[in-house]
């Protein structure tokens, strides 16, 4: 027999062991110790490439790709470090940091690649010193990919009798708490950086229509004057884009000037601004008959605060790639629900006894493991699970409505889509059981 000392020869401890049994060990302890080596090996080989796949992504620009169109409704694809943007694209509203009543997974369920935050709101609370000490509004909210903040503009001039505007930016209250505050161009910049948000809007001044002439062309050419002075506070951050936005109200020649201003700017991708505040379609439609031809054809554009879906696949119609609204969350919460065949209102007694889905051909949860009268139960009940699955399927079916046009014009055939579209809507909803 061979005496071999276990735990070392500090151990003082001895036992008698089969010389097989002590060899096996002594060479299962070698290929340990090999193993740990040659995996500290690898991990060290590995640091140089690692080190320069972070800074590649750093360093990775914004772009964008215009892949085909089918009349003036454009498919393309925005590159980002932090993931793709499929267009048409249709961007979430996530005001406080949280799209309402539903998780972040979730909402990428739907198939949204990015979402939108409020400046205004997250100034105010938490303040953006305090998300970017936790993290960044990335981390902060728990969104990884993609998001577009606005400036905080259009929140301001909506404060009327809480607010004072001059040229060096806008003096304000806050509506929670009657602080003081003052936004201008680089604190709306500075803002958004703290935020950490992959597209940042310039900070512009939004006026409410209709409105005098004199007014319109004075507020844009003051909001030009604010974009470039939002462009130079903006600076040199690889892998950020900053926007600019279109203003001039319902008239071609002050949009045209505004255009004209913003291109010799020069910025990543234009906003048009200024519509959706009261004009309605028809007016809002006339304006997009000409505003995004007046902007740079190889950059993406964004039509901001629209809309119903009627709106949504009009302005595609009429050249833009970009879109927000809360109207499916907001819509979610107050029970009104978009199907192929317009809109349901749950509430509606007609639903009360429905084992049918609100919409056979969807898939979301609330389509495909619930019926009408247990939706129409839960609204009436006041329970939370009604405004997570109104919402969920809101957000599904105009993230799949957004892949529907991808689909026609990457097959031209968005004429066709939008003959579908309008008919199916025509034909109404469901009979009553």
């Amino acid at each position: 027999m061979f005496s071999y000392g276990i735990g070392g020869q500090s151990s003082g401890v001895k036992a008698a062991l089969p010389l097989w049994d002590v060899t096996a060990r002594h060479v299962a302890a070698g290929l340990m110790l090999f193993c740990v080596e040659m995996v500290k090996i690898y991990r060290q080989s590995l640091d140089p490439f690692r080190r320069l796949a972070h800074v590649g992504a750093m360093k990775q620009k914004f772009s964008f790709q215009l892949h085909t169109t089918s009349g003036k409704a454009r498919r393309g694809t925005i590159s980002t470090p932090r993931g793709d943007i499929r267009t048409p694209a249709f961007m979430p509203v996530g005001t406080a940091a949280t799209v309402k009543a539903m998780l972040p997974g979730s909402v990428r369920e739907t198939g949204a690649d990015i979402l939108l935050g409020n400046t205004y709101h997250l100034m105010l609370r938490p303040t953006a010193e305090r998300i970017d000490r936790l993290g960044g509004l990335h981390k902060f909210m728990n969104w990884e990919r993609p998001i577009l903040t606005d400036s905080g503009g259009f929140q301001v001039m909506s404060l009327a009798s809480l607010r004072k505007m001059s040229e060096d930016g806008v003096t304000f209250k806050s509506h929670y708490d009657g602080s003081k505050h003052h936004l201008t161009p680089e604190r709306s910049m500075e803002i958004q950086k703290l935020l950490g948000s992959d597209i940042v809007m310039c900070f512009d001044e939004c006026p409410a229509l209709p409105a005098e002439q004199d007014e319109i062309a004075r507020s844009m050419r003051m909001s030009m004057r604010w974009a470039e002075r939002s462009r130079t506070a903006f600076g040199d951050r690889s892998g950020h884009a900053l926007f600019g936005i279109q203003q001039g109200g319902l008239d071609q020649e002050l949009r045209g000037e505004s255009a004209e201003a913003l291109k010799q700017i020069g910025f990543e991708g234009y906003a048009v601004g200024g519509l959706a505040v009261g004009e309605g379609q028809k007016a809002m439609f006339d304006v997009l008959g000409f505003a995004p031809d007046q902007l740079p054809q190889d950059k993406p554009r964004y039509l901001m605060g629209v809309g119903k879906p009627d709106d949504i696949v009009g302005a595609v119609a009429r050249g833009i790639d970009m879109m927000d609204c809360v109207l499916p969350s907001r819509s979610g919460r107050t029970g009104q629900v978009f199907t192929r065949n317009g809109v349901v209102n749950i509430k509606n007694a007609r639903h009360q006894a429905d084992p049918r889905p609100l919409d056979e051909a969807c898939n979301c949860p609330a389509c495909s493991n619930y019926s009408r009268g247990y939706l129409h139960h839960v609204f009436r009940s006041h329970e939370i699970i009604s405004s997570m699955l109104l919402t969920w399927h809101n957000l599904h079916y105009f993230q799949e409505l957004m892949q529907s046009m991808r689909d026609a014009i990457e097959f031209d055939q968005f004429a066709e889509f939008q003959t579908r579209f309008h008919a199916d809507r025509a034909q109404g909803d469901i009979e009553p059981l």
